[in-house]
């Protein structure tokens, strides 16, 4: 199998698990959304920090955290890093055991537009005139839901912005996958760690208190978050860009069809306009960035040795 074939099944297996999560996450919706996501960051660390021994690289951990506590800029950036994807983890947890994946298709289905609004005000990147149409639809998009549910989708703008976010900020740091989510949760151990012990301390605590499966659900979880970030890691050096970007919608359909056809969650016609709009302008805009990336192929393709 080729490099790139390669690239392309393990994205695709990355956005298929992120896709279908809303499953996992549905399985313990008897378990608060805050003990959730409290044991979630612990084992994740706890399970990271296993696997990075298991495969011989904790003296690149070590290296990695000496690194960080020498440059204060790295060190808060990723701290920064850390706490935002902690909070785009609890809206997602807390979207899902409330009955509303439709919703959290919504904000993985606007973030690469939001990721892209982040590169105009901030790295001053300008915008095709294919993608400012996108934008257009996908705000009409937004602007029939809001009227339609009487509420601005929070949940999603919340899901799409903390994470486009963490995207931007992770890009001026390099770190390898598993050694970047240990770093991460590390940072938020503190905390999650401190909020078990006060769940167990004042009788509110589910794990260990419930069936066994529960018990073992919320430890795997870990490995349901560690998993698909090894999966992307490996896979999305091997394939282009654009080809990443037209994958990364995988996730969003799979949790919109698990969330309508599966769970019953509400999808009447003006739903279907709205996304429709929102449909379409990341038809466009992945389209622009198609012919942006092969355009700059054959640029470089022409170009005098």
């Amino acid at each position: 199998m080729s490099d790139e074939k390669r690239g392309i099944l393990f994205t695709i297996l990355t956005y298929t698990i992120w896709g279908v999560l809303p499953i996992y996450w549905k399985t313990v919706d008897h378990v608060p959304a805050d003990e959730i996501l409290s044991g979630r960051v612990v084992w994740s660390f706890l399970i990271t920090l296993a696997a990075i021994v298991l495969i011989g690289r904790a003296k690149l951990l070590v290296a990695d955290l000496k690194a960080l506590w020498k440059s204060k800029k790295t060190f808060f950036t990723l701290m920064l890093a850390s706490y935002l994807i902690t909070a785009n983890w609890f809206l997602y947890i807390f979207a899902v055991t409330n009955d509303r994946i439709v919703e959290t298709s919504l904000g993985y289905y606007i973030n690469p537009l939001v990721s892209m609004l982040l590169g105009v005000f901030f790295l001053k990147e300008k915008m095709a005139p294919a993608v400012k149409v996108a934008f257009v639809f996908a705000a009409t998009g937004v602007a029939i839901l809001t009227i339609s549910y009487g509420e601005f989708p929070w949940l999603a703008f919340g899901m799409a912005f903390s994470f486009a976010f963490y995207g931007f900020i992770k890009k001026t740091i390099k770190l390898d996958a598993l050694r970047g989510l240990a770093l991460e949760t590390l940072f938020v151990l503190p905390l999650a760690a401190a909020y078990m012990v006060y769940l167990f301390v004042s009788g509110q605590a589910v794990f260990l208190h419930d069936s066994g499966t529960t018990d073992l659900l919320l430890i795997l979880s870990g490995a349901a978050t560690a998993l698909p970030l090894f999966l992307f890691a490996t896979g999305a050096p091997l394939i282009p860009m654009y080809m990443i970007g037209f994958l990364q919608y995988i996730a969003p359909t799979l949790m919109l069809l698990l969330g309508v056809l599966v769970y019953g969650e509400d999808f009447d016609r003006i739903d279907l306009i709205s996304f429709s709009f929102i449909w379409f302008a990341l038809a466009l805009f992945t389209g622009s960035k198609i012919i942006e990336a092969r355009n700059g192929k054959r640029a470089n393709a022409n170009a005098p040795l």
